[in-house]
């Protein structure tokens, strides 16, 4: 069975990459290091099944025109 993403590892990927989109990288880089290892595979894992990369997730996205 893959290993899964826990509930805390999934919060801190959201605040990943909400600090990555605002520009805030050591936010960013704190809010990765603090990733179980078990759900950091999950996640891996996951990105490599739907053919993504973690800094194409955390890439600004240009097309946003909310301001966040």
């Amino acid at each position: 069975m893959p290993d899964h993403i826990t509930l805390m590892a999934a919060g801190e990927l959201r605040d990943a990459i909400d600090a990555a989109r605002r520009g805030d990288p050591a936010a960013a880089a704190h809010a990765l290091a603090s990733i179980d290892p078990q759900s950091w595979r999950a996640i891996e894992h996951r990105m490599a099944t739907l053919g993504g990369t973690l800094a194409g997730l955390l890439a600004p996205d240009r097309d946003d025109r909310t301001g966040l």
